[in-house]
This record gives C-alpha cells, structure tokens and sequence, in this order.
C-alpha cells in the first residue's frame, strides 16, 4: 500500500468518525494551516516543532527516511492546547481526539509533501498541496486561498 492509499484510508476512518462534506474537516485544517502565512505554513509548522524539542521527529517526516511516531502528547506539546482547540472548532472534530489524530496525520502530510527532503517554498509548495487536496478529495476552508501564500519581504 503506497503511502497515499495509507492517507486516504486514514482520513477516510476519521471522516467516518466525524462526517462532513467536502473530505476530512480536520485535514482540511492541517493543509490550510499548512497554507497560512500568518503562521509561516509549511516551515513555520516544521520550526514549531524544532523549537519544542522534537526536530529529530519532525525532520524524519520531511527527510526521504522512514517517519518517526509521534504521541499525541508530543503533538499538544508542539501545537499548545490553544491552536488543538482551534483545530477541533474549525474542524469539528472532538477536542479530545485532536491531538491523537493529528499524530496520525501530519507524518504523512508532511512526508507528501516534502518528497525531495526539504521544504518547498512557492509555486513547488503550492503544487505539492494542490496534488494531495485533489488526490484525497480535501477542500480548501471557504475564502481560504487555493494556493500557499508567500510571506512578503519586511
């Protein structure tokens, strides 16, 4: 099984816990967060996790070798319990499942999204979440852009 069959067999359990239309609520979440330069989208996620002490973790996601686990305590150490609550009210997802999903779900993400090892910035990024939205039936949020932005220079 390759590893977008493992993908969608996954959200595909966690929309039928959680059904709603437009695929899975809560990776839609994680790919407009993914999109969202507010929070630096892709790096800015990879540097949250740098920056709590699980690096090793995350950059076996976005390096070319097997994923490293992660908890979902980990993941609530990493995000704070302050955006896993706004990941389960925008998703609708129960709050105490957040955190359990998301460390099911942002190996995988992650690792699709980088497959050359390194982060894409621009167009490579916005093509990578492109592919996956439409490979798994992901909508983007409404008024969400359909394409990464970019930071502007300050």
């Amino acid at each position: 099984m390759g590893i977008l069959d493992s993908l969608r067999k996954l959200t595909g359990a966690m929309g039928a816990a959680n059904p709603q239309a437009g695929g899975n609520p809560l990776l839609n979440h994680v790919l407009n967060m993914i999109n969202d330069p507010n929070t630096g989208g892709l790096q800015g996620l990879v540097d949250k996790f740098h920056a709590q002490g699980l690096g090793g973790i995350v950059n076996s996601w976005v390096g070319t070798g097997q994923n490293q686990a992660i908890s979902a305590q980990q993941i609530t150490h990493a995000l704070g319990a302050d955006r896993l609550q706004q990941a389960a009210q925008a998703s609708g997802t129960p709050a105490s499942a957040v955190a359990s999903q998301l460390a099911a779900l942002l190996p995988t993400v992650i690792d699709k999204l980088t497959p050359q090892g390194t982060v894409p910035q621009g167009n490579a990024l916005a093509q990578g979440l492109a592919a996956l939205r439409n490979t798994l039936g992901a909508a983007a949020a409404p008024g969400a852009p359909a394409t990464p932005q970019t930071r502007s220079p300050q």
